[in-house]
């Protein structure tokens, strides 16, 4: 490691906490470069709040296909949800860590708080993830330090152990009063931003996982429209408005069918098979009946008018036109509904 002590790397989030936590290591006169780790469940771009408080430079760093390898088969598993915490959390100090060896700096700055959150911010599991991590003597967490042991910036004397803080629990209190005094405002709210931690989300991640297929074309597709299990390892997905159908579309692979109604107002419709189950001419009819059954019940149109045609293509090729295609009622659609 070069011999540079009044540098270090911080985990930024762009949450209040990693704002407070850098905020609290500048006033001690040393240099921080913020990274920001990425994945596809969170956002391409940090809420910068605490740019004009902190002016600090900032690095993109994309956890990849290290992330995917957690997310499979996590050692600590899972939240409440299918959210790898405690795994993410010590990929990311693990990269952290890389980076500053990389950057001549000599410790780890981190915003999390002791208590705030059930799983990863446990005593316990602080200490867990500074162990595993390889880095830990050198991970300080600014806002509950004094509640911690002795890290090695501080034993070094790098950091004024006496000027950190001993904030623990849910309440946001002290940093919200602290925030004030420094004149910070408008940052975002404490809601962790990983979509992983989402309910529905987690259902459609756990059912993808079913089907053994996973990679970032599918973790997008995930994100928009109604999800369906037409067939044994076939998806159907269907938009809910524009936006949602000019993102599907540009999803949508050579192997792909695309549905809608060429008469009719409404959804753009992706089928995709995640293996050769589908590769009958059968197969492919059934599947492809079923899916315009359901595609028709989202279209806009007359009570009256029941039936509809839908069109089919495939890699930017039109197949057929099925004719007065009927609904499937609305309690059926809900069997196979994700």
């Amino acid at each position: 490691m070069k011999d540079n002590k009044k540098r270090a790397i911080a985990l930024y989030s762009g949450g209040l906490d990693s704002i407070l936590a850098i905020k609290k290591i500048l006033e001690q006169g040393i240099e921080v470069i913020g990274v920001y780790f990425t994945t596809p469940f969170l956002k391409n771009e940090p809420d910068y709040q605490g740019e004009k408080h902190l002016n600090i430079p900032l690095l993109y760093v994309d956890l990849g296909r290290d992330f995917q390898e957690i997310l499979l088969n996590p050692k600590f598993g899972f939240g409440k949800n299918i959210n790898p915490c405690i795994d993410c959390r010590i990929l990311m100090f693990k990269k952290a860590g890389a980076l500053m060896i990389q950057e001549g700096a000599s410790f780890i700055i981190s915003g999390e708080v002791l208590g705030q959150r059930p799983m990863s911010q446990s005593k316990k599991n602080l200490f867990l993830i500074s162990e595993e991590s390889g880095f830990g003597k050198y991970i300080l967490r600014p806002l509950s330090a004094l509640l911690l042991p002795e890290t090695e910036p501080e034993r070094c004397h790098i950091v004024k152990r006496g000027e950190l803080l001993d904030i623990q629990g849910r309440s946001r209190k002290r940093q919200i009063d602290l925030a004030r005094q420094w004149g910070i405002e408008n940052y975002p709210s404490p809601a962790g931003g990983c979509k992983l931690t989402e309910p529905g989300y987690a259902h459609r991640i756990k059912d993808l996982l079913i089907k053994g297929k996973y990679d970032f074309n599918d973790l997008e597709l995930l994100k928009v429209g109604r999800h369906f299990n037409i067939y044994k390892f076939v998806k159907l997905v269907v938009g809910r408005n524009e936006k949602e159908n000019k993102i599907i579309l540009s999803l949508a692979s050579p192997e792909d069918y695309l549905l809608n109604s060429p008469t009719h107002k409404g959804p753009v419709a992706l089928v995709r098979c995640y293996n050769n189950l589908a590769e009958k001419n059968e197969e492919i009819d059934n599947i492809l009946d079923l899916a315009s059954k359901i595609t028709t019940r989202y279209c806009d149109k007359e009570e009256s008018a029941d039936l509809i045609d839908i069109n089919i293509s495939k890699n930017n090729k039109f197949i057929k036109k099925l004719k007065q295609v009927p609904s499937l009622s609305e309690q059926s659609i809900k069997n196979y509904l994700i």
